[in-house]
């Protein structure tokens, strides 16, 4: 997983929420649940991709 995947994931979630205000369903549980579960694996897509970038980066010894 890289940067291009956490990008694709917000503008998704950005079209779901214009699209949800524009037909007024923002209301419904679902609708809720699923931009929840969207934002949720924005979030571990970052803390995913952030700690395998610190992995990869060696410290040089003193």
């Amino acid at each position: 997983m890289n940067d291009r995947i956490t990008l694709l994931l917000s503008g998704i979630l950005t079209i779901l929420f214009f699209v949800s205000g524009v037909l007024n369903i923002l209301d419904y549980f679902i609708v809720k649940l699923i931009l929840l579960a969207l934002f949720l694996a924005i979030v571990t897509t970052i803390i995913i991709t952030k700690s395998k970038d610190d992995s990869n980066t060696k410290k040089p010894l003193d």
